[in-house]
């Protein structure tokens, strides 16, 4: 499936310039994936369609099979299907039960969730709960595949509290490429602090994955390793869409579910985006924030309070991250359409978390090295700590129940990372040996690296026993070797 192309110019033009640094359901119908008439082949001269010409769907909510005994039981098939991306066109995708964009599971802390999967594809795949606590068996290892026409079971515990995950495939070498063509989903945890406060909810609370992606000349999503050419922003799985909305205060959840690609997200009236959450929940408060910056696989809930603007009012989602403007710079637009009661509220204190000089003591202090070739081989390599990725090797041995200080640096002069932990939600300590910032205060599972940068973390393994990885979420890059394995013990 993955072919390994020149990864520097692509990863350089696609995410790799210097970003500006941050300071059932109203609008839309879900749309699964289904069987489409063929439609006729477009010709190579054919736009992607103007921006705001399509509504934005919101994705469908799964219904459990069952609910009884405090488990909630859900069974997905992975499977091929057509979406209508591209108006008039059917657009071959991967999707769990056909749906185009990805479904969304609700969950509990405390209450089990098991996911039964069958693999209705003719490769491997694995399913990662994205920033989830689980034991090794239901982590999806990029090693842990099961084959064409096998099922498998995740038994998800949610011992952990409130957050906005997500579930995709992580087969290793070719996790890009099924990602990329459609194989996430959301995966919504809360509990009961959150459910306690006055944040908008029901209809009002609508999670929002914003990507690239490039199509050919049939419509056919099109896909080469790093790619310089991913130039059609969708979100939720259609190209610059519009969303109708009342004037009232809302929550979107915000995943960026690209590949490479990082944004800079902002509103065209200059109005600043209400941060409530991160990757692990919550933030202690909300944060006003003018430039919103999300590297791949990481996730941020916001409130927009569009009373402050008139019916008939377009409001516009804009990105000022890498890239030219005039091809990646819009995103979404909200249409103001009606007016509506609005009990929300955002209160001033979330909920509490121990400042840094109270977290418990860090028995090691660890350097982690991310790096990649940069002399334009037409074979390019990821590293951690000077080598590729090797499922038979332990990089990293850890203590259960240890606390770690991990210093994480981007070796690259041009290229940027990221990076994810699996099993545990870390604290941002320091960036470039600066405090972290409002936005990253909180519960982190993906971290932004860019080019000769530093962050400090702060990790705890209490949870789990086993074998697990970590790795540049820019996933062409972990395709390409810049992945590891620690062992908790």
């Amino acid at each position: 499936m993955i072919t390994r192309r020149s990864v520097l110019g692509g990863a350089v033009a696609a995410a790799g310039l210097p970003l500006l640094a941050p300071g059932t359901f109203a609008g839309g119908e879900a749309h699964a994936a289904r069987t489409l008439p063929p439609a006729g082949p477009r010709r190579a001269s054919d736009p992607v369609p103007p921006a705001f010409s399509t509504a934005m769907p919101v994705p469908p909510v799964l219904r459990p099979l069952s609910s009884s005994g405090g488990v909630d039981v859900y069974e997905l098939t992975i499977r091929r299907a057509r979406a209508q991306i591209l108006p008039g066109t059917a657009t071959e995708v991967l999707t769990y039960d056909g749906h185009f964009p990805g479904p969304v599971i609700h969950a509990r802390s405390g209450r089990r969730v098991l996911v039964r999967h069958r693999n209705g594809l003719d490769m491997p795949v694995s399913v990662h709960l994205h920033g989830a606590s689980v034991p090794p068996s239901s982590d999806g290892n990029p090693m842990d595949v099961f084959a064409p026409g096998a099922s498998r079971t995740y038994v998800y515990t949610n011992r952990q509290p409130h957050a906005s995950l997500w579930f995709h495939d992580h087969a290793h070498h070719m996790e890009a490429e099924h990602v990329y063509r459609g194989l996430t989903g959301s995966y919504l945890l809360t509990d009961d602090l959150e459910q306690s406060l006055p944040l908008p909810k029901g209809q009002y609370d609508v999670p929002i994955t914003i990507r690239d992606a490039r199509f050919d000349e049939n419509g056919q999503l099109a896909y080469t390793m790093a790619d310089r050419n991913r130039t059609t922003i969708l979100a939720n799985g259609r190209p610059t869409p519009y969303f109708r909305v009342a004037a009232r205060k809302y929550r979107f959840r915000l995943l960026n579910g690209s590949n490479l690609r990082l944004f800079a997200l902002s509103l065209s009236d200059g109005t600043p985006l209400t941060q409530m959450a991160s990757d692990g929940g919550l933030l202690e408060r909300p944060v006003a924030v003018p430039v919103l910056t999300l590297s791949p696989g990481e996730r941020a809930d916001v409130i927009v309070d569009f009373s402050r603007h008139r019916v008939g009012t377009r409001l516009v989602l804009t990105n000022s991250g890498p890239g030219n403007p005039a091809q990646i710079g819009k995103v979404l637009r909200f249409d103001v359409v009606r007016t509506a009661d609005d009990p929300s509220s955002v209160p001033r204190v979330l909920r509490t978390l121990p400042p840094a000089a109270a977290l418990p003591k860090a028995a090691v202090t660890r350097h982690i090295e991310l790096s990649m070739d940069e002399d334009g081989r037409p074979d390019p390599r990821g590293f951690v700590n000077g080598q590729m990725f090797d499922p038979d090797r332990i990089d990293t041995t850890v203590a259960f129940g240890s606390s770690e200080i991990w210093q994480v640096t981007n070796a690259n002069k041009r290229v940027p990372h990221n990076f994810h932990l699996h099993l545990v939600q870390f604290r941002v300590l320091e960036r470039g040996g600066k405090p972290a910032g409002p936005t990253e205060a909180g519960l982190k599972d993906t971290v932004r690296v860019l080019p000769g940068e530093t962050v400090k973390l702060h990790v705890t393994f209490d949870a789990f026993r086993g074998d697990y990885v970590y790795h540049c979420h820019m996933l062409d890059h972990s395709a390409m070797g810049m992945m590891a394995t620690f062992r908790v013990r």
